[in-house]
């Protein structure tokens, strides 16, 4: 299939990769003004791969033009930016995959929302979520994830194309939990890196169980099933994120705490907004959620808050 992946970044990078590497006709887009781009047209690398020749590689977002499948993989915050940038070119027929994890900070929206939205209603819409990283996946550490659509025949056809010896696929059973459990569990894993910072990492075991619970009650409330956080796509992916040396979320929590800089993209940044205000709007208590917010947007001490979650008044397990 003739398949364009906007966004060249690592993941969207690791994709191309990955679906040329199975036998797809891959082309990646990325801006102009990209650095990453540049580096692509002018290497063909960036710091974690290669992408080989067969990859084609344009900075025209046209391209999605003669497509079958659209793959998206920026920054979840850009995505209804990005759908300005498509309306113009009324792509139709076409299938839209969402290769990153969020939920607008503006409206509380899940990303395909935004796509559904904006785009025509002959497009259909995806979801490619769970665990791995790409340094382990370039070097061929297989994995297992999860694809999810309101389509049933959207999801056949991308887990037979797109199921590997490197990626195993699950059919998804539930869109809003899976979509919901993959952006919070960013959150969670900077809740993780606050832990490691400080010096609690024993701690960790705690925050995987108790984490997991209150975003099953969230999904719940919006109507998914909570059975979904318990999935690949959230504490599935936990020990990518909070435990692995690659995880940006709890790369960044470490440093937070630590105040010491860190560049790189950290989606729970922007995501805990979003779910502390879906927690209000639902009804759902978020403690974990609430600390990582409080200490990351109202400057609140980070060990205070923390111990705070531990010192909760006692109630049952579940």
């Amino acid at each position: 299939m003739k398949i364009t992946v906007i966004g060249c970044g690592r993941w969207g990078s690791l994709i191309t990769w990955y679906l040329d590497k199975i036998g797809q006709e891959v082309t990646l887009y990325g801006r102009k003004d990209s650095e990453h781009m540049q580096r692509f047209m002018h290497e063909r690398k960036n710091d974690l791969l290669e992408l080989p020749l067969s990859v084609e590689l344009t900075n025209e977002l046209d391209v999605v033009i003669q497509s079958e499948i659209i793959v998206i993989s920026i920054n979840s915050q850009g995505l209804q930016s990005l759908m300005d940038e498509l309306k113009p070119l009324h792509i139709q027929n076409k299938v839209i995959v969402l290769c990153m994890k969020g939920i607008e900070i503006s409206s509380g929206r899940r990303l395909t929302q935004i796509v559904n939205d904006n785009l025509d209603f002959s497009n259909e819409v995806a979801v490619w979520l769970g665990p791995g990283h790409v340094q382990e996946f370039y070097r061929g550490v297989p994995n297992c994830m999860v694809i999810d659509s309101k389509n049933e025949q959207v999801k056949k056809l991308l887990v037979e194309s797109f199921s590997s010896d490197l990626i195993r696929f699950y059919y998804g059973q539930d869109l809003i939990g899976n979509e919901i459990g993959a952006a919070a569990k960013n959150v969670i894993g900077i809740a993780a890196g606050m832990l490691d910072g400080l010096g609690l990492s024993s701690l960790k075991g705690a925050l995987m169980s108790r984490g997991t619970r209150e975003i099953a009650r969230l999904i719940k409330a919006m109507g998914g099933n909570e059975l979904s956080a318990y999935g690949l796509c959230h504490l599935g992916d936990y020990e990518a994120t909070v435990f692995s040396q690659y995880s940006h979320n709890r790369r960044f929590g470490e440093a937070f705490v630590k105040k010491e800089k860190f560049d790189k993209l950290a989606e729970g940044y922007y995501t805990v907004k979003a779910i502390v205000s879906l927690g209000k709007n639902y009804g759902v208590d978020l403690p974990i959620c609430m600390a990582v917010y409080e200490i990351l947007y109202r400057e609140k001490d980070a060990p205070e808050t923390l111990n705070g979650l531990f010192t909760r008044s006692i109630k049952c397990e579940f």
